[in-house]
């Protein structure tokens, strides 16, 4: 029998088998502690499983039990209910926090920074802002916020919270996010319901044995154990560009590579015998990644096998071999916008794309890599408007296929943004929404790419591998919403487009510029 661990969580005093488990699957999985997420372990890169050890903050899930036996454990939901309940207030109020799956441990890190979390005396507004709220940040991974958000959360704790129609903002969110979704201070507590968070206890655990099979176990460590999990990696090898040009005399050209969509929460479900499976969507729609998510299938298959309720869980590797990813494209442009877009074959890639540039002839490209889907925000479309932009001067705004509309520019090291979508319905979920889809856009042209290998395998594994840019060099976002008595439609695919042509015509990246294009592959006269 394994030696007993000791160590208090939340004040309280816990004793647990000394069997090799992280922290973080002694919180999540034997205490029901699920504020405490996982989004990457045991890669300790995306910071979602942030707590703190005798006060200082701590990614539990490289964090082996053994090492706090005698030492004092705080999760979010040990913060005194005051710092809590505010730390959730400013999130909400700043629009800091969209699926909520990321923001406990972002919390956790910022609380473990500003003393009035733990009683002591209030911050001026010069500690603030010295205090290290953005080098903090590196710890962590974000994908729905674009980080501003997060540092105005920061700046504004402790203020009041205007008054908001719920409901009305949660309508906002769904057009932007596609599924339904809650909007309150309780999501960025981590309360947003995702699957494995309402997963019951004692459920078996299935991972992916790599082979196209499932291992179980009683527990996660069991079925990581089981399953043999190989640690992802980062690939030196130089980025690939999936398809060549067309030939042709081109006034434009744009190639792009492969990058992954990067949700926080990786795909997840539970079933029990008969039932029906939890959806992999709880509170966020993943860009559109996981909207044909196998997983729901394999739960109920595997729990009807076994007669328990059955967890199945992709790690962060499992997402980002088997998730789809935006087609990559070669696209070539005449002077009077005909052309020809060559695009790694994708089911209806074809549609979308003479929907928005009927001048281009679409070739269809079987190329081996990893499976690809026009799911994934603006895929195919988005390339397409980008590089017809190139041809006039940018001052016209780009109208996505569900309506919404934006314009962007570059100016002095920030992105002005302009955004038309009828009835904002809540102007702080867009807004959010809005800066959420300017960073996608930036660090896609600018910073994202992924190594994948002559026989199709993704060799990039690990969440800092993405090449997703940090809070630290994200430049500011200034959105203007333009609004109307008109219907509400989604507006942050029309951003992130607009963002997206706003980078490229800032080429060939001026002085000021951060950072040269990596994704992007651009020429233009």
């Amino acid at each position: 029998m394994a030696a007993a661990l000791e160590f208090t969580v939340d004040g309280r005093r816990i004793e647990v088998p000394d069997d090799g488990a992280s922290l973080m699957e002694v919180l999540r999985d034997r205490l029901g502690i699920s504020t405490v997420k996982d989004g990457c372990s045991p890669q300790g890169q995306c910071g979602c499983c942030t707590v703190w050890v005798d006060g200082k903050p701590r990614v539990s899930c490289v964090t082996p039990a053994r090492r706090v036996a005698g030492r004092a454990i705080t999760t979010l939901a040990g913060l005194p209910p005051e710092a809590r309940i505010g730390w959730g207030e400013a999130f909400c109020a700043a629009g800091a926090s969209q699926c909520g799956f990321c923001t406990p441990g972002i919390i956790m890190r910022l609380a473990g920074l500003d003393a009035r979390s733990s009683g002591d005396r209030p911050w001026s507004g010069e500690d603030r802002h010295t205090s290290g709220a953005v080098t903090a940040l590196a710890a962590h991974l974000c994908r729905c916020t674009g980080w501003q958000t997060i540092l105005e959360a920061w700046d504004n704790f402790g203020t009041t919270a205007p008054e908001r129609d719920w409901a009305t903002a949660a309508r906002r969110a769904e057009l932007e996010g596609g599924v339904p979704q809650v909007v309150g201070s309780t999501v960025a507590l981590g309360e947003g319901g995702f699957a494995d968070d309402t997963a019951p206890q004692g459920a078996l655990v299935a991972l992916s044995d790599g082979r196209g099979g499932w291992v179980l176990g009683e527990t996660l460590a069991e079925a990581r154990a089981a399953a043999g999990k190989v640690q992802g990696r980062r690939t030196p090898d130089e980025l690939p560009k999936p398809l060549k040009f067309p030939e042709g005399d081109w006034a434009v050209r744009l190639r792009t590579s492969w990058v992954e969509p990067a949700y926080l929460e990786t795909d997840a479900s539970w079933c029990s015998p008969g039932g029906e499976p939890a959806s992999p969507l709880a509170n966020g729609g993943a860009f559109g990644a996981k909207a044909a998510s196998p997983l729901p299938r394999i739960a109920r298959q595997l729990a009807d096998e076994h007669g328990r309720p059955v967890r199945v869980l992709w790690s962060r590797e499992d997402a980002v071999r088997h998730g789809p990813k935006r087609p990559p494209v070669a696209i070539g442009i005449t002077d009077d916008g005909r052309g020809v877009a060559r695009v790694v074959r994708t089911p209806g890639v074809s549609d979308v794309i003479a929907s928005v540039a009927p001048g281009l002839k679409v070739e269809e490209v079987d190329v081996d890599g990893p499976s690809t889907s026009i799911a994934i925000r603006g895929a195919g479309w988005v390339e397409s408007v980008v590089a017809l932009s190139a041809l006039g001067d940018g001052s016209g705004e780009i109208v996505a296929p569900g309506g919404g509309s934006a314009w962007a520019e570059w100016r002095q090291g920030s992105f002005r943004i302009r955004v038309r979508g009828g009835d904002p319905l809540d102007e702080i979920v867009l807004r959010s929404y809005c800066i959420g889809a300017a960073h996608m856009a930036y660090s896609w042209v600018t910073a994202e790419a992924l190594t994948v290998g002559p026989n199709g395998e993704v060799h990039d594994l690990t969440i800092r591998s993405f090449g997703i840019v940090p809070a630290s060099r994200m430049p500011p976002v200034e959105v203007e919403i333009d609004s109307s008595d008109g219907p509400p439609v989604k507006c942050s695919d029309a951003v992130f487009a607009a963002v997206a042509a706003a980078t490229w015509r800032a080429a060939g990246f001026p002085p000021d510029w951060p950072t040269g294009s990596v994704n992007f592959y651009l020429t233009s006269p």
